[in-house]
């Protein structure tokens, strides 16, 4: 299909009335067109954020393509529509529509919707609303497609459940064959769709949130979530890929046609981290660590470059420099990359001696600044947090990075961790204060550039689900911003502070993202409320409305500190107990046990801690490493 074989579903004058309209014309190159069939299953990919954002997200690609391998299946892409464009669709009533097609996404079988981040949720609202899809699920019929969610938030739905058909529990590459079979079995019957969200929910990994209930104490704690009905599982295991090296991989990613924030090819190495931080939920959510084969990598790499034409290429993990192949493939890609004049990208490393060596292959450090994410200032802190870093460690690195030819360091900490004191927030603005120094310490007057630059930013702790740190406490709003005063003003009192930048994020914000991860359905009627009220792009700054927010969670009888600032009891039903994430909630109670008498824990590789992933048999646990307690290997929770 091209260009002029489908009518666009927007106008001429209205592309024009738009700040970009490349966001909304599809045909892309690497996009996928299809001749429709009677019995094609038509699937709507959303990613309920801006074009820009939703393009650089590399697990829409990964499904895009596995879908559209399936003969009986076309995938499309959505995104939400900026507010210029919302605002004429609305009144020229103008349903949301695909990009591939341009065909209104209300007449597809199913809307997949990614939820990556807690601040889209009133964007899933927008997306569902211009669609003329009803945004209760209850309120849904056989005419509407069946709306499923997937990625990290769907580790606790609870929040967005009503809104929701099915969410879909883990790794995207397992299952949705299986249910998609299903949905066309049912179709092939004359099945209701009860009938098939009742089959899909006894699929693994699958949760169809209208088979469950949940009762309360008079104190708002729960007090019991159980099936409705006998033939569905008490509890949801998540999917998991377990050989990352032949699971389905984009060779033809979608090239856009405006920039994006990943402009780039992704090269995804592994999945999952060693590391343990204890506010990390990505962390635990995808364990164990699993490699990708580097031939496999080699060869996706040249295949994907020579197929979008894109100059730059993103080693994409939680931890690149714990890949064990890491070296072999820079080299690699370094050789060949270097002919052609592409960039290498090399986020997520661990400044060490190693990974400056692997960096400074790759990057031209007269253009570029080096990235430290030492979270805490003072080394109680960071072993409550257990990053594994040392001030040795980070002051070393620091040292040998200016010694390379780096002068502009980012660092990156979080204020209102469990446990943090005044010193800890002081020791911020120290250690920034003892890196500037090394630099005038180590690089000779005549080999400067100018006066070294310190990037210092803040972000506010937001306990997750399925972290050592799922049952702390949350600051307030003011007690965010007293601990980002406090740190700018340690900084105004250092030595080299003309040579620190500070930059804090927003704590109202922070605030309702540490609601929404850990709230359970009675919120959902707060988030309903807020998108009536107009509040959506909740991300983006500069449309974020706290104050009507607090106008919804009031008018709802919901307490906001009750989600925030209560401490809660390791005994206590969490929203999201029903789901097995692989990590036994027994391992998290003894994490949180451990953080808060400041004690650390190995790395997957030094020892096995016995989180319970172990029973996936695959990847970092298959390797041969010391046993820290045999007992615990099995643990589930």
């Amino acid at each position: 299909m091209t260009m002029n074989q489908y009518r666009l579903a927007l106008s001429d004058e209205i592309l024009l009335k738009v700040e970009k309209p490349a966001r909304y014309i599809g045909n892309e190159v690497g996009s996928v067109t299809k001749e429709k069939t009677k019995h094609m299953i038509r699937f709507a990919m959303c990613f309920p954020d801006v074009y820009e954002i939703g393009m650089s997200h590399l697990g829409i690609q990964i499904l895009y393509d596995m879908l559209n391998r399936y003969e009986d299946v076309w995938c499309e892409r959505v995104y939400s529509p900026w507010p210029d464009l919302d605002q004429i669709m609305r009144r020229e009533k103008i349903p949301l529509f695909a990009l591939e097609s341009q065909e209104p996404v209300r007449d597809f079988d199913f809307l997949g919707i990614t939820l990556q981040y807690e601040m889209c949720y009133t964007n899933v609202l927008q997306v569902l609303d211009l669609a003329g899809i009803p945004l209760l699920a209850g309120e849904r019929t056989k005419e509407h497609p069946i709306v499923i969610g997937g990625g990290p938030c769907a580790y606790n739905p609870e929040p967005i459940a009503d809104f929701f058909d099915l969410f879909y529990i883990g790794e995207g590459e397992t299952q949705y064959r299986s249910l998609l079979d299903l949905y066309q079995a049912n179709r092939a019957e004359g099945g209701s769709r009860e009938a098939f969200l009742l089959k899909a929910a006894r699929l693994p990994g699958i949760y169809a949130p209208a088979f469950y209930e949940v009762s309360y104490f008079e104190d708002g704690r729960i007090q019991k979530f159980k099936p409705v009905r006998e033939d569905v599982p008490e509890r949801i295991e998540k999917e998991l890929v377990t050989d990352l090296s032949r699971a389905v991989y984009p060779e033809h990613p979608v090239v856009p046609y405006c920039k994006v924030t990943q402009d780039r090819v992704v090269l995804e190495i592994q999945r999952g981290c060693i590391r343990g931080c204890r506010f990390c939920q990505a962390g635990q959510l995808y364990r164990p660590v699993r490699e990708r084969d580097v031939d496999m990598l080699k060869h996706y790499a040249l295949t994907m470059l020579k197929n979008t034409g894109h100059e730059e290429i993103s080693l994409s993990s939680l931890s690149s420099s714990d890949y064990s192949s890491l070296e072999e493939l820079v080299t690699y890609l370094v050789r060949v990359c270097g002919e052609k004049k592409i960039n290498i990208s090399l986020p997520s490393l661990r400044i060490d001696a190693f990974s400056l060596d692997v960096m400074s292959k790759v990057q031209d450090v007269r253009k570029s600044s080096l990235t430290f994410a030492p979270e805490a200032g003072s080394q109680r802190l960071r072993n409550v947090i257990n990053k594994g870093l040392t001030q040795e460690d980070i002051l070393e690195g620091a040292g040998a990075a200016f010694e390379g030819g780096w002068s502009r360091v980012k660092l990156y900490f979080m204020l209102g961790l469990p446990g943090e004191t005044p010193e800890d927030i002081e020791e911020i603005a120290v250690l920034s204060d003892r890196i500037a120094a090394l630099y005038y310490d180590t690089v000779p007057k005549e080999k400067r550039t100018g006066r070294c630059q310190i990037v210092v930013s803040t972000s506010f702790f937001v306990p997750k689900p399925f972290t050592p740190f799922q049952w702390a406490p949350q600051c307030t709003k003011e007690e965010f911003l007293d601990r980002a005063y406090m740190t700018r003003s340690a900084i105004t009192r250092q030595l080299n502070q003309k040579s620190i930048k500070y930059n804090w994020h927003e704590a109202d914000a922070s605030v309702l993202e540490g609601v929404l991860a850990r709230g359970d359905r009675r919120v959902g009627a707060v988030i309903a409320k807020a998108y009536e009220k107009g509040c959506f792009f909740d991300a983006w700054g500069e449309y974020f409305k706290n104050e009507l927010w607090l106008e919804s969670f009031g008018e709802c009888g919901l307490d906001i500190a009750f989600y925030t600032t209560r401490l809660r009891d390791t005994e206590e039903i969490l929203p999201w107990d029903f789901i097995d994430c692989g990590v036994s909630k027994e391992y998290l109670k003894r994490e949180w046990e451990k953080a808060l008498h400041g004690e650390t824990t190995g790395n997957c590789r030094d020892a096995c801690q016995g989180c319970g992933a172990a029973r996936y048999q695959t990847g970092v646990c298959m390797e041969s490493r010391p046993q820290t307690d045999l007992s615990r290997e099995g643990e589930t929770s």
